[in-house]
This record gives C-alpha cells, structure tokens and sequence, in this order.
C-alpha cells in the first residue's frame, strides 16, 4: 500500500495533473489520491499531500519546489531573478537554473538517486554556465564531496535538510576554462540569438534561410566570449516572465510547477476556484 501512495505522489505533482484540474476540473491521479484524505477542499489535499512528501517521500518535484520557494522567492525575486529547468546542455539537462547577475546550476540528487551519471552532468554544465553547484541529501554528502574532488573544479554542494533548511557545505566559484560557444549558442532560441548579433554589429545577415543559422553562428564568434556569456545570459533572463500579483496567490506546493506552465490569467483563476471548491 505504503509503494502505491508513493507512486501516487510521484505523479500527483506533474504538469499533467495541474493542466488537467485547470482546464477539466478532475485527473485520475488527483482522484485517487483524494481517497487518502479527509473531508476538506482541494487545497487540502494538495497541502496534505505535500506534507506526506515532506515526511517520508522527498523526490525530484520536493527538491525543486524547495529550491524555488527558498531561493527565488526567498533570497532572491521573480522581478530580478529567472529560473530555468530541463533545458539541454549537451547531452545534459538541468535541474534547477537560477540567472540574475550570474546564473548558478543547480544537480539535484534525491535519497532516492545514485551518482553514476554525476561527473558527466557537471562537466557538460560547466560548457554553457560558471557556476554549478549540487544539491542533496546529508547522507550523500561525502560521496558528493568525493566526485567534486575527483572532478576538480569549484563545484558547490549544499544539503536540503530535514527541516527543509538548505545548508551550504561549499559555494561555487566561477569557472570559465570550459565554456563553449558551441554549446551556448545552441541553447539560445532564434529571437534570442538575433538580438546579441544585432546588438553587436547593427544589424541581422542578408543571406538565404539555407545559410542563415551557420552565419549567425559565425558572427557570434566574433565577440569577445566573456562579452557573448554576458549577452546569453541576458537573453535567458528574459524567459519564464510571470505576473508577480497572480503567482503570488498559488501556494507554496505548487509554485514550481506554475511558474514553468506558462499560465495566462484565466488560468490563475481556474486554478484559484479549483483550490477553493
């Protein structure tokens, strides 16, 4: 029983299950998990349900929600600060991305996760950002502490506590050797790319859509690439703008997944009578 309430759990804080109670009002996981619960309204059970997560099941979606709630929202603003999630860099995906005057990595690693894919993570990070950092579980962390050491570079690491309290054990330090303009450039989406090339030189290539992308790419060569890093983390910032007043009044147990659903103002809404009934 104690495996499906898990399982449940797991997929009863997903993108999924929050789109289908905005647009449909009903998700079978949502149902099923319900049954657990007392009498009391939605936002009960998503509250009480988080709880049980705190408490014995703390996967991927609680360390991401810490994260965004203790450091986007608590030490920094969604005013001056962007996060970022899951974007490819390399063959790699990050967890958690936090850009303001610099932009920090975040690798989660779960008491549930094992190390085996850790050194490759951080080294294909370091090819598109210069701070990485890792985060997880105090009993992971003289493994962790291991692997930076093998690693040999300033990675951070710092543990979410059981108290939910996140602990710096180091900080990351700027690490510029491995960035690569082959990797960045990839990163950036079409408009994004356009402006740093017009920014720099006035104006976009005359050429054919055939030649396009491979010409922006070569005038992106041509700026100093700690100038090009600045301008590519300017062009992140921008993304995942959200109205401060609406994000203001989901709760805490689903600020991560809201904030990345690019929700409009109607949904904001559905989302607060969904809450409610």
């Amino acid at each position: 029983m104690e495996i499906k309430k898990n399982y449940l759990i797991n997929r009863f804080f997903s993108r999924n299950t929050i789109k289908n109670l905005v647009q449909n009002k009903k998700d079978p996981i949502f149902e099923c998990v319900s049954q657990y619960h007392k009498l009391g309204n939605n936002l009960s059970i998503i509250q009480n349900t988080y709880m049980k997560l705190s408490q014995s099941y703390r996967n991927e979606y609680f360390y991401k929600n810490t994260l965004l709630n203790k450091l986007l929202l608590g030490v920094h603003s969604i005013n001056t600060t962007t996060a970022l999630t899951e974007i490819p860099v390399g063959n790699a995906k990050p967890d958690f991305i936090l850009i303001n005057g610099k932009a920090v990595v975040y690798e989660i690693k779960t008491e549930f996760d094992n190390f085996d894919r850790l050194e490759n993570q951080i080294t294909e990070y370091y090819r598109a950002f210069n701070h990485v950092a890792i985060v997880t579980h105090e009993k992971n962390v003289n493994l962790a502490l291991e692997k930076i050491k093998l690693l040999r570079k300033p990675v951070g690491l710092y543990v979410l506590q059981r108290n939910s309290k996140i602990k710096t054990i180091i900080k990351p330090e700027k690490y510029n050797t491995d960035l690569d303009r082959e990797i960045i450039f990839k990163i950036l989406r079409k408009g994004e790319y356009e402006n740093i090339i017009e920014k720099h030189f006035n104006s976009l290539p005359d050429v054919s859509q055939f030649e396009y992308y491979d010409v922006c790419k070569l005038l992106t060569k041509k700026i100093p690439l700690e100038q090009f890093y600045s301008d590519f983390l300017m062009e992140l910032k921008k993304r995942n703008s959200i109205d401060k007043d609406l994000f203001a009044d989901v709760p805490y147990e689903l600020k991560f997944l809201v904030y990345f659903m690019n929700f409009k103002p109607k949904d904001f809404k559905a989302l607060k009578q969904f809450l409610n009934e």
